[in-house]
């Protein structure tokens, strides 16, 4: 999961990592500086550190982290949505239960 997560670490294209909602975003460029996995016991935290979140965004990039530890994905796959967010959308997004948001920054 570790593996998966620092995947997503630098400055990326996420557009296959959102729900457009109808309308698009001017840019989808954003910037993780951090994601961390931690398992305490039977819970497993994983946080992000970005710049900026598209719709759904960290939900989407749950959901391709749980994929690749469960083996129904892999990291080949993600890279590949990064570099190429246009051919390539991996549709599995994290259920919203248990998603908190933990501070904003200005």
């Amino acid at each position: 999961m570790m593996a998966a997560a620092q995947t997503f670490v630098g400055t990326h294209n996420f557009a296959a990592f959102a729900a457009n909602r109808g309308r698009l975003e001017a840019s989808a460029v954003r910037t993780i500086r951090t994601a961390k996995v931690r398992r305490t016991g039977p819970l497993t935290t994983i946080d992000f550190d970005g710049d900026g979140f598209l719709y759904r965004m960290v939900r989407l990039m749950v959901g391709a982290i749980v994929r690749c530890a469960s083996g129904k994905s892999n990291l080949s796959e993600v890279r590949a949505a990064l570099i190429s967010p246009g051919t390539s959308r991996l549709g599995f997004a994290a259920p919203a239960e248990g998603l908190f948001l933990v501070r904003v920054r200005y």
